[in-house]
């Protein structure tokens, strides 16, 4: 029997190249989709340091003149944008691309070319954010864009149109990976892995990734508005025609709050993998972690003029989200109370990931305690736009998310690469970041207690402030010798391998039950859950009798439902014998190149448009019409 196949033009072919970079962009694999997530925002982790270190080092002492104050603008706002859009989140995507599909039994994700899209489009919308430092016209409006100074009447430069542009193409990315995610976890858990059986991190991840697709299309409108005040001449937040910049603050925050959160549940989630491996105990309270985490993901829509007590909103909005900001405490303290009940009696072994979780706990409590004292209104009217702000956010931040990034870079690091990341030299970056990580932030509450204003680029020597700021410069000096020493680890361990095994910290989900790092097509066989922690309970069926929670454990994977798949359910990308998955293609790469050159073009001229339009076109129409898989040569078509 014959059929009839469609004949594709030769500029839609997939390029045939398996090896060197060419095998890198054209990836679909979402391990090396991950793996550039992650070494992309590392880089920028680094560009928005060295931002950080010529901020702290303009205000080490009072009267500097080492940095101008247009200049000082430009770095504080692209510090904070880089940090956020083009750090804490993409290397958050970076642990979801490769570990997703790892923890649930799958092959790959849903999606794999819109996986690769939405990386294409972080990578250029980031270098569109950061084009102004070339062109001597950089973002200098704050990280939050307040209007009216970032409309044209009041910052006349082009600096806040590359940052509306470069945020709104991050957008769309963030937008295509959530969806992604989302569908993943939903449609290709292995067979009896329900819901209440996927580990901690899935969990998180799923969560994260809602907030992302119902919170990024908020922010999207605002920049949209603010793009078309500054381009076309609309009113939307220009108060002398009709406008009010109250507007982008109420949008931009009701973003920005789930966008904390955003940025921290998958550290929740990290540390709720890392603390029960290392504490030979199973978490504890698992049912409440999960339901904290979708209560943080519920009222986090309910907080966000809690950033607006001064802008006089009346007493009734005030009280109200004082009451709301204080009630997303209590799911937050829940997780924090599980993590410890977690350790407690537990055989605790002392690492580099498992220092690095703790000390999350720590910091991530201490941010979250002078969070509750914004929520007191007339505490935050003292505290609003000084120093103590920015220590609490930090403290959040980089104690929290940060802390918790570099637990699971260390805790994940041999299933990625198949050798371990040197203990001993970990436990110094340990000790170098929690140092100068307290130096540089401490000081700050202080600070602001003081009345040291935020964002300012130099102070007197008579205001009594430069002793803190000396001490905090030197806290960042430090931590970016932190860096320098983890740079050092991963060089030196790749050069004296330790291979790691499968399961070198005799761990408890299913990453660890495959070789390290992981085939191509993750699993030759798909796993059938039968517990959670079920490859812990493979290892030591003798412990489902005895531990916390058992009759949980011991539930029996129901019939029906996600996981009923066949064996082989994840369309797959070469490797055991009758895998097949998807092969790689160039036209993602293509369509995200197109896209930004044709959002670019609204600023430079609409022949880059027209470009664009063509590129991005291309790209669409080769995603179209290339086949999933190459033929087959052993069938007859």
């Amino acid at each position: 029997m014959t059929t009839t196949t469609l004949t594709i033009p030769r500029i839609f072919e997939r390029p045939k190249s398996d090896s060197g970079i060419w095998s890198w962009i054209g990836t679909v694999d979402h391990k090396r989709i991950g793996t550039l997530y992650g070494i992309t925002a590392f880089l920028w982790f680094l560009v928005g340091g060295i931002e950080a270190l010529l901020i702290r080092t303009q205000l080490a002492t009072a009267d500097s003149t080492l940095i101008a104050p247009e200049t000082f603008n430009q770095l504080f706002t692209m510090h904070g944008t880089t940090m956020v859009f083009l750090v804490v989140m993409p290397l958050s995507a970076a642990f979801f691309n490769w570990l997703i599909p790892l923890q649930i039994g799958a092959r790959d994700v849903a999606f794999p070319r819109m996986n690769a899209l939405s990386f294409w489009l972080f990578l250029f919308g980031g270098l569109l954010l950061n084009v102004g430092w070339f062109t001597g016209d950089s973002p200098n409006g704050g990280w939050f864009g307040y209007a009216p100074n970032s409309g044209i009447t009041f910052n006349a430069g082009s600096g806040m149109t590359f940052w509306a542009i470069g945020l709104s193409i991050l957008g769309v990315a963030s937008i295509a990976a959530g969806l992604n995610f989302v569908v993943t976890i939903f449609n290709m858990r292995a067979p009896g892995m329900s819901l209440f059986k996927m580990p901690v991190f899935t969990w998180m991840t799923l969560i994260t990734s809602i907030l992302l697709v119902l919170a990024i299309p908020v922010i999207g409108v605002a920049l949209i508005q603010i793009g078309t005040d500054r381009l076309y001449g609309t009113n939307f937040y220009n108060s002398l025609n009709g406008g009010d910049p109250v507007l982008w603050q109420h949008m931009f925050w009701l973003f920005g709050h789930p966008e904390v959160y955003i940025l921290i549940l998958p550290a929740m989630g990290i540390v709720s993998e890392v603390l029960p491996t290392f504490s030979k105990k199973p978490l504890f309270g698992y049912p409440f972690v999960i339901f904290s985490g979708i209560g943080i993901a519920f009222l986090g829509w309910f907080v966000w003029s809690h950033h607006m007590f001064t802008v006089g909103l009346g007493p009734a909005a005030t009280s109200a989200f004082a009451i709301s900001t204080m009630a997303i405490a209590i799911p937050t303290g829940i997780k924090i109370l599980n993590w410890m009940a977690t350790m407690v009696r537990g055989s605790i072994q002392i690492n580099t990931p498992m220092l690095f979780s703790i000390s999350f706990i720590a910091m991530f409590t201490i941010g979250g305690l002078s969070g509750v004292m914004h929520a007191a209104a007339p505490s935050d009217a003292q505290q609003q736009d000084t120093y103590f702000v920015v220590a609490h956010f930090h403290y959040v931040l980089f104690g929290g998310a940060l802390m918790a990034i570099f637990s699971g870079i260390y805790y994940w690091w041999p299933k990625m690469n198949g050798y371990m990341l040197n203990d001993k030299i970990g436990l110094v970056v340990w000790f170098l970041l929690l140092l100068g990580f307290n130096l540089q932030f401490a000081p700050l509450h202080w600070l602001g207690m003081d009345g040291m204003p935020r964002r300012i680029y130099t102070y007197s020597s008579d205001q009594g402030w430069e002793s803190l700021n000396a001490l905090a410069s030197l806290g960042g000096f430090i931590i970016a010798l932190g860096i320098l020493v983890f740079l050092f680890n991963v060089w030196y361990s790749r050069r004296n391998k330790v291979m790691a095994g499968n399961d070198p910290w005799n761990a408890r989900t299913l990453e660890w039950s495959i070789p390290s790092p992981p085939p191509h097509y993750n699993f030759e066989h798909i796993p059938e859950v039968e517990y959670r922690d079920d490859f812990w309970y493979q290892k030591y069926p003798e412990l489902l009798e005895h531990e916390d929670g058992d009759s949980e454990h011991a539930q029996a994977a129901p019939a029906g439902g996600a996981g009923d798949e066949e064996e082989d359910h994840g369309d797959g990308h070469g490797g055991g014998q009758g895998i097949h998955l998807p092969d790689m293609s160039y036209y993602p790469i293509l369509a995200a190149a197109g896209i930004t050159l044709g959002m670019g073009g609204l600023m430079t001229g609409y022949w880059l448009i027209v470009v664009g339009g063509i590129i991005g076109m291309w790209g669409i129409m080769g995603w179209s019409l290339e086949p999933v898989n190459d033929p087959d040569p052993d069938v007859d078509h």
